[in-house]
């Protein structure tokens, strides 16, 4: 395992070529660049905030920074699990060219998605200073969360996208599993309205998507520190999947080359 990312290390250089590749790609002919990056999660946020507010009654206040605060990690989860689990099949003629660890194409594309969230965020201060939502030292837990978040996106999308070589079925079954996991998350909703106890911890410990929306939450909107308990749960299945994923992706890894 040590190993393995010695050797990702080592290569360095052909990950920021292949983030620079992927920025470059997916903004070439636009005349905003990485502003589209932004449109997407303020277009969402502007219809929940229409269609709770105006239409369903809410007691939400600030409802775009409630509503960001659990959006932007969504997506930055759900849009890099989806473009991951391709990661290799669609490289497959670079792959049949030169040698480099195979792990780089997953973590590429990961990388080039953490700098549109990355992005997305300061657009998310934006609107708290918008709305007056106090943020407090707790601050200082977001770098925590969002290295959790990225734990657990990298091991699902070394996995997924390793699995894929082999069943190509995996993207289409990933695209049906990740919309039924968002209404899983408490995304468009406070987790409190999930009123029994047990199945409301249940739920941030079954899902660790849930478990860091609500710890982003707490952070971003609440301002006040998570729970760590749940975040220190959160943080350690986030790890085992990564070992997991990388440990899969090592063992499939050699017969890439021919399946692709």
């Amino acid at each position: 395992m040590i190993t393995q990312f010695r050797e990702i290390y080592q290569y360095r250089e052909a990950v920021r070529n292949l983030v620079a590749r992927d920025l470059k790609v997916r903004y070439s002919h636009s005349v905003l660049g990485a502003v589209w990056g932004l449109f997407s999660p303020l277009l969402m946020a502007l219809v929940y905030t229409i269609v709770f507010n105006y239409l369903v009654t809410s007691s939400i206040s600030a409802y775009p920074v409630f509503i960001l605060a659990g959006l932007l990690p969504w997506q930055f989860f759900s849009g890099t699990v989806s473009s991951t689990t391709g990661a290799i099949t669609t490289n497959a003629t670079l792959i049949n060219r030169v040698y480099f660890p195979r792990e780089v194409l997953p973590l590429a594309n990961m990388l080039s998605n953490a700098s549109n969230f990355l992005l997305a965020l300061v657009m998310l201060f934006v609107f708290i200073l918008v709305f007056g939502v106090h943020l407090g030292a707790s601050l200082l837990w977001l770098p925590v969360i969002f290295l959790v978040e990225l734990a657990l996106i990298s091991g699902m999308g070394l996995f997924l996208s390793a699995v894929n070589v082999f069943f190509r079925d995996t993207q289409q079954i990933v695209d049906i599993l990740v919309l039924a996991w968002f209404f899983l998350t408490p995304i468009i909703y406070p987790i409190e309205v999930i009123k029994n106890s047990s199945l409301r911890l249940a739920l941030q410990l079954l899902n660790p998507m849930a478990g860091l929306v609500v710890a982003f939450r707490h952070v971003l909107y609440y301002g006040d520190s998570p729970d760590l308990v749940l975040l220190a749960v959160t943080a350690l299945e986030s790890i085992l999947l990564l070992l997991i994923g990388a440990l899969v992706f090592r063992r499939l890894s050699p017969s890439f080359a021919e399946e692709v």
